[in-house]
């Protein structure tokens, strides 16, 4: 049976350990036909041997999207692994110590800026940067936690991801013309290393087990996945701009 993205030609970002939500998007990808090809910033001999956990081992490029080279040069790159690509997964994000769980109108600017820079403008610097790869057709997926909430802790990088979710629109616009989607997957919590230095992760996973009507598993970053490769597939062919909910139903119920 043919996979949903059979053929299809994908850029990962943001993979660190096996329990990143991206190197599940890389598992069920694969699973369903992709050839992947992963980023890494950092520890790339860790995300190097991450990667040959996957059903099909693939290769590593090193993007810190802070590092213009980088992203002058990841085009050229990644087109040593593949001649071209039809999706895009952003799943990076960071946010100094001041700008997590400390009162919020304590974090300096110098702080501040990192937080959007990494979490938020990279968004567009990695789009733009393996702009001429994209073909009509391809889609970019953005990996968001609901900024429209004021989330305790969660402080900076909430307004990150809600100039992450105003992004998603305007890239839409500009690049809806060309034939590309751009959408976001807004998830529940998922026990990543990313969510253990967020303060409070702790409690935010207890109540959302117990409040999501679908009931959630933190443990679980499947249902992620999956919907992720749902919005690279070919069946979502008129929608973009769009924030897709995976999150068992919390969003709706105005907690």
């Amino acid at each position: 049976m043919t996979g949903l993205l059979e053929g299809k030609r994908l850029l990962i970002t943001g993979v660190i350990t096996d329990a990143s939500i991206a190197f599940h998007v890389a598992r069920v990808a694969q699973e369903q036909g992709a050839e992947v090809v992963l980023t890494g910033f950092g520890r790339m001999s860790l995300v190097q041997r991450i990667a040959q956990r996957l059903p099909k081992p693939a290769p590593v490029v090193e993007l810190d999207v802070q590092n213009p080279e980088h992203l002058d040069t990841l085009a050229e790159r990644v087109g040593e692994h593949v001649d071209g690509l039809d999706g895009v997964v952003h799943a990076i994000g960071f946010a100094p110590q001041s700008c997590l769980g400390a009162p919020f109108m304590d974090a300096p600017w110098e702080d501040v800026s990192v937080a959007m820079h990494v979490s938020a403008y990279s968004y567009k610097a990695l789009v733009q940067a393996v702009r001429p790869m994209l073909s009509h057709g391809s889609s970019v997926v953005g990996l968001d936690f609901d900024a429209r909430q004021a989330w305790p802790a969660y402080n900076w990088m909430g307004a990150a991801k809600a100039a992450f979710e105003s992004i998603n629109r305007y890239m839409a616009r500009e690049l809806g013309p060309d034939g590309i989607r751009v959408n976001l997957i807004s998830a529940g919590p998922v026990r990543t290393m990313a969510a253990k230095s967020i303060p409070g992760f702790a409690e935010l996973e207890k109540m959302w087990g117990e409040k999501a009507p679908l009931s959630w598993d933190v443990d679980d970053p499947t249902p992620v996945a999956k919907s992720v490769c749902g919005l690279l597939s070919d069946w979502f062919p008129a929608t973009t701009g769009s924030m897709v909910f995976v999150d068992g139903g919390v969003h709706f119920l105005g907690l």
